[in-house]
C-alpha cells in the first residue's frame, strides 16, 4: 500500500526545530511566526499518528519517535539541497563566494588574488566581506577564511595561518623626538585601539611594563582604518601579522620593538563538509594552502 507524504512545510519545520530545539529559533530561521511553526508541527504529528516532541514547562525534547525520525528528514532535505545546488550552479561552476573580514580581505586576500586569477583563469571570484560569522545554509558564499580554533560543527576547517600581536608605527614616529626605543616610551606616545579587540594590556604585560595607561588614545573599528592611522603618523598600534606584512614590508610601517605577542587562535579556511570537495572549492583552498606553505617565516 502506498503511503501518502506529509507536508513539504510540516517536515522542515520538524527539521528546524528539531535542530534548534526551540520553536523561536526555527521561526527565525524559516521566516515565519512561532504559530506557523507549531500549526505545521501539530498538523504533522497528526498526519503521523506520532508525537514528536515532549513540551515541560520552557525546556523541548524529542520523544523517542522524533530521535528515530529526524535523521531520515535531515538525509532527504540534504539531498535536495544538494541536487537543487547542483541544478543552479551547473553554468556556474567557474564562480567563487569567498567571505572573510573586511580587513583581512584589504590587507591580505586581496593583494594575493592574482596568483589564483593566474593559475586558475577560469574561475570568477566574488569577496564578501563582514565580521559577522557566514550562514552557509542561507547566505550565498562557497568557502570563508573563518578566526577561530576550527571547531564549527558541519564545517570542513583546514588551518592556514596564526598569528602574532606587536606594536606597530611610521619610520618617522619611531625616530622622532620623542624616539620609541623601549617600551616603556610608549608612555609619551599616543596609542591606537580596536574598538572590539584590543590587547595592549596584554602586550605590555608580557614585555614587562607597567607605567603605560592603556586607557588613552584614539579607537577605530576596522584594522584598515586603525593601520592607516599609524601609517599617518597619529600613533602607535598594535598589529597583526596578516595586517600588517605588506606595511612592514613596503616600509610604511616599523615595528619598534622586539615583543610579540602570540594567540592561541588562527585562520582557517571553511566550507560545509557536504560541499567542501565541490568545484572550484578545492582549487582556492589548495592554491590558499600552498600559497602559505610557500611563504617565507616571518621575522
Amino acid at each position: 500500500m502506498r503511503h501518502r507524504l506529509p507536508s513539504l512545510n510540516g517536515l522542515r519545520a520538524f527539521e528546524a526545530v528539531a535542530r534548534h530545539l526551540s520553536f523561536t529559533r526555527a521561526a527565525e530561521e524559516l521566516a515565519v511566526t512561532q504559530t506557523a511553526v507549531s500549526h505545521q508541527i501539530r498538523r504533522l504529528e497528526d498526519q503521523l499518528g506520532r508525537k514528536l516532541f515532549d513540551r515541560r514547562g520552557r525546556v523541548l525534547s524529542l520523544t523517542r519517535a522524533g530521535q528515530d525520525y529526524v535523521p531520515a528528514v535531515r538525509a532527504a532535505f540534504d539531498k535536495l539541497r544538494g541536487a537543487t545546488d547542483k541544478l543552479l550552479r551547473a553554468d556556474g561552476a567557474g564562480r567563487l563566494t569567498v567571505s572573510t573580514l573586511p580587513s583581512l580581505a584589504a590587507k591580505w586576500l586581496v593583494p594575493r588574488l592574482p596568483g589564483f586569477q593566474e593559475a586558475h583563469p577560469e574561475i570568477d571570484v566574488r569577496i564578501a566581506t563582514s565580521v559577522a560569522l557566514v550562514d552557509f545554509r542561507r547566505d550565498d558564499v562557497d568557502v570563508a577564511i573563518r578566526y577561530g580554533h576550527g571547531d564549527w560543527p558541519g564545517l570542513r576547517a583546514d588551518w592556514l595561518m596564526t598569528e602574532e600581536t606587536f606594536p606597530v608605527c611610521a619610520p618617522a614616529l619611531r625616530d622622532g623626538a620623542p624616539p620609541l626605543r623601549r617600551p616603556a616610551d610608549l608612555a609619551r606616545h599616543t596609542l591606537l585601539h580596536m574598538s572590539v579587540r584590543d590587547d595592549w594590556h596584554q602586550w605590555l604585560t608580557a614585555a614587562g611594563e607597567e607605567g603605560v595607561d592603556v586607557t588613552r588614545g584614539h579607537t577605530f573599528d576596522t584594522h584598515v582604518a586603525l593601520l592607516q592611522a599609524a601609517i599617518d603618523g597619529l600613533g602607535v598600534a598594535l598589529g597583526r601579522t596578516p595586517f600588517v606584512e605588506a606595511d612592514l614590508a613596503a616600509g610604511r610601517l616599523v615595528a619598534p620593538f622586539q615583543v610579540t605577542l602570540p594567540t592561541e587562535a588562527g585562520f582557517y579556511v571553511v566550507a560545509p563538509t557536504a560541499t567542501a570537495d565541490r568545484p572550484p572549492v578545492p582549487a582556492f583552498r589548495e592554491w590558499l594552502l600552498q600559497t602559505m606553505a610557500n611563504a617565507p617565516p616571518s621575522n
